[in-house]
């Protein structure tokens, strides 16, 4: 049996490397990466650093409007399907190369098409990833979800039928993926930082970066943190620092840096006061690590981490941003509510009794 794998994408390369790892000599597995995040620091170095074999197929779709960014993918990934012919294709996440992978499969009859992290819905359909996780699951015919919100979503769309609970694929890489006392202080050296001592940000999402007044203002809002802040600075945003002409008013409580390893990371969550960020992945990894998270989001599709002040959606508002990172959270109890670290497992075990 042959299994493809379409990937893009950070959060997707991670899902990813605990999929290789569950699926070893049990399947023929060809990994397709279509160059959405083109980077070296977003896409190399996470290969190499969890282990990945070089993808078999590499299409360096790069950067673009969504339009064209998803075209370009559907034909080079359509161009790949129709050479491999595969039993099996794999879909992560919520990305541009996954809505294109599942438009692209639908159109085969014989190819059957899972999608990991399905039923997941933040309610927003102005976020091009809302659109992407809506389409992907009405095309795919297994739908692997990480949580028991997402099984109820896809009950009330009528798609109970196609949902498997496996929980969620990156409780498997929070868990298999941590550091050593002895790696943790060697990277937090290499960042200037002690143990519970500093905020983890991260910031990139189109509707926060590329505006440049607003994004002033949370910069405006990070000077009056009072915080150290380290600050791995995502390449759209470092874009928009430099042509804006603004790279200068980051403050001087934030330690800024290039993008970082999963590792290290993880380390970073683990070892941090709080996380501030506007990711979908962090939320979710600062709420596995039981670390208290300020999302500058209206929304999130990780409706889980809210439960019991882990998790506070402040979106724009920067008086709420300041307060509630300078003060002592009240946290309520925490839940196990991403599974047990063998989402992998249960996944690769569905495909090879279903598909062989």
């Amino acid at each position: 049996m042959k299994v493809i794998s379409i990937v893009g994408a950070r959060p997707q390369f991670i899902k990813l490397a605990e999929i290789v790892s569950a699926s070893k000599s049990l399947f023929e597995h060809k990994i397709l990466h279509t160059g959405q995040h083109y980077d070296k620091n977003m896409s190399d170095l996470f290969f190499k650093e969890l282990e990945i074999n070089e993808p078999d197929f590499n299409m360096g779709v790069g950067s673009g409007s969504h339009a064209i960014q998803t075209s370009e993918m559907i034909a080079r990934i359509d161009q790949i399907i129709i050479k491999e012919i595969p039993d099996y294709v794999l879909l992560y996440g919520d990305t541009n190369s996954t809505l294109a992978g599942s438009i692209v499969c639908s159109k085969y009859l014989n190819i059957r098409v899972g999608h990991i992290e399905a039923g997941l819905r933040s309610f927003n359909r102005s976020m091009p990833e809302e659109i992407n996780r809506i389409v992907a699951d009405q095309l795919s015919h297994d739908l692997f979800c990480p949580t028991l919100t997402s099984i109820e979503n896809l009950k009330n769309e009528g798609m109970y039928q196609k949902a498997h609970f496996t929980g969620d694929v990156m409780c498997d890489s929070v868990n298999n993926k941590q550091v050593t006392e002895y790696e943790q202080d060697l990277i937090l050296n290499k960042y200037g930082i002690k143990r519970n001592s500093y905020v983890l940000l991260t910031l990139h999402r189109p509707q926060n970066v590329d505006n440049p007044s607003k994004l002033i203002q949370f910069l405006e809002a990070f000077s009056q943190i009072d915080k150290l802040i380290l600050w791995p600075i995502h390449p759209r945003t470092r874009v928009n620092l430099i042509q804006n002409g603004i790279e200068n008013l980051i403050p001087k409580n934030i330690i800024a840096c290039d993008p970082i390893g999963y590792r290290d990371i993880i380390c970073l969550i683990k070892n941090s006061e709080k996380v501030l960020t506007d990711s979908g992945g962090l939320q979710k990894e600062a709420y596995i690590m039981k670390k208290p998270c300020i999302t500058m989001r209206g929304e999130t599709e990780w409706t889980e981490t809210l439960k019991n002040n882990w998790n506070i959606l402040v979106n724009d508002n920067f008086e709420l941003l300041i307060d509630k990172v300078n003060s002592k959270p009240s946290l309520g109890s925490h839940h196990d509510h991403y599974g047990d670290g063998r989402a992998s497992n249960r996944i690769v075990q569905f495909i090879v009794e279903n598909c062989s």
